[in-house]
């Protein structure tokens, strides 16, 4: 791991060397136009949508499993990590449509053009697990969620969310914008279900502001520091970085440096707004089970079935639980086409292979189902909850290797031009980089030595 850290940094191939120069996503490449008069509000309309379908990753069911395990046994405490996540998270994807608008490659097809092909393969193989991880997270939900709503058996459900591939190619027909209406309405499904259960549940809110500060704690604690890291893995989705520089290349701006600027400033604005409303259904989803679980003693609750049983009967409400259920499955639909799209981008970046959307979305589909069905099988419908946590573990051990890359692109003059991050930019971006990959060795020495005692 180290060693490929370390080639990220030294093994940048010549900026002369020739590029073939393939859109990112050439199906919807520049398809959205930008209004070139009228009022700046019309224009910045334009730019709406690409935020929110990052935002889907990070609310997807991964992160219920980490923030309900994370509120039931430690309360309000790690409102913190979630915060800061999604700080990182929302200075992250503002690099991402920097380097997307500025050179008009995305981060997949940044690190071919640059890096060597045995450090850009390796890159590759990191982020195809990284999306398998992310897939096996929503597959689980989605099927748990079709389990707790209608009663289907999760070995069933699990195979029968292979049919997504018809939702997939069904949208893909309907162009880009309408994709985005589907996963804003799914989202604010999310939002608005968790938002009433948030009210239910009656948070203690000094407490609740008191668990927004940090505390050594989190580091000294090996199982706080495990759901913490699950929680980093679950906000900051290394696939989420290579899909929204993608992304944001359908607006057809103007070629011209104040354009390239505005269009930076609209994306940005749209992710982060996007992300503030992933920050408030992650931290609900905390707040939810610290007000309900913890609260009450029950601090063993870290399974997502565990919570939808014991949600209404805790709160007294019946339909607490349904809204549970039905949040959970719009988070599963909604990440099921990002995830598609993510996987699409990283192979046709990084490999140049081109696959038809639905059979990218199959084999990727398949590689999480058998991991699935095994754990389901052989140690029952109730051991899904640790295999979501560790899922998440996993996509936070692949951080650093889509961050730094991304980090030393958008530093670089000689790639970005004018749009180089500042000096004070570059200096945080490092800084987040450089906590995530320490984080992340500490969670490896806490974990091995865990294993070893």
């Amino acid at each position: 791991m180290i060693l490929i850290i370390q080639n990220l940094v030294t093994d940048p191939a010549p900026l002369e060397q020739t590029v073939v120069k393939v859109p990112s996503l050439p199906e919807v490449y520049r398809s959205i136009a930008v209004p070139i008069s009228g009022a700046p509000w019309r224009r910045f309309l334009a730019f709406l949508g690409p935020g929110y379908l990052v935002s889907v990753g990070y609310m997807d069911p991964g992160n219920w499993a980490t923030d309900i395990a994370g509120g039931s046994k430690f309360g309000y405490a790690l409102l913190s990590v979630i915060l800061i996540s999604n700080l990182m998270a929302i200075l992250l994807q503002a690099l991402c449509v920097r380097l997307g608008v500025a050179t008009g490659r995305d981060l997949a097809q940044a690190c071919r053009d640059y890096y060597s092909k045995p450090v850009a393969i390796c890159l590759w193989v990191l982020c195809e697990i990284a999306i398998v991880a992310c897939d096996l997270a929503e597959l689980l939900g989605s099927a748990l969620a079709l389990n707790l709503l209608f009663g289907i058996p999760m070995a069933f459900g699990v195979c029968l969310t292979t049919l997504d591939v018809l939702m997939l190619l069904w949208l893909q027909n309907k162009g880009f914008r309408f994709t985005e209406a589907i996963i804003v309405t799914l989202v604010t499904t999310i939002a608005v279900c968790f938002g009433i259960q948030v009210l239910m549940s009656r948070p203690d809110l000094g407490s609740l502001a008191v668990g927004l500060l940090p505390t050594t704690q989190i580091l000294s604690n090996p199982e706080m520091l495990y759901i913490a890291m699950g929680i980093l893995g679950a906000t900051v989705m290394p696939h989420n970085l290579y899909l929204h520089s993608s992304i944001v290349q359908t607006r057809a701006w103007a070629s011209g440096e104040v354009d390239k600027r505005q269009a930076i400033k609209f994306a940005t604005i749209d992710s982060t707004a996007a992300l503030s409303l992933a920050f408030f259904v992650n931290a609900a989803i905390l707040v939810v089970a610290a007000a309900t679980f913890h609260q009450a003693g029950r601090y063993d609750v870290a399974d997502i079935r565990d919570a939808y049983q014991l949600l209404s009967p805790l709160l007294g409400v019946a339909g607490a639980s349904t809204l549970f259920a039905l949040a959970l499955l719009a988070s599963g639909t909604a990440s099921t086409l990002t995830a598609t799209l993510a996987g699409q981008i990283v192979m046709e970046g990084f490999l140049h292979i081109r696959l038809r959307p639905w059979l990218r979305r199959l084999v990727t589909r398949l590689l999480a189902l058998v991991p699935a069905l095994i754990t389901i099988v052989w140690f029952g419908e109730d051991s899904t909850g640790w295999l979501l946590v560790l899922s998440q573990v996993v996509l936070s051990l692949q951080l650093s290797f889509a961050v730094v890359p991304l980090v030393i692109f958008t530093s670089d003059a000689a790639r970005m031009g004018v749009f180089v991050n500042p000096k004070w930019l570059t200096g945080v971006a490092w800084v987040v980089a450089i906590v995530i990959g320490s984080l992340n060795a500490w969670l490896l020495v806490q974990t091995i030595g865990g294993w070893l005692s």
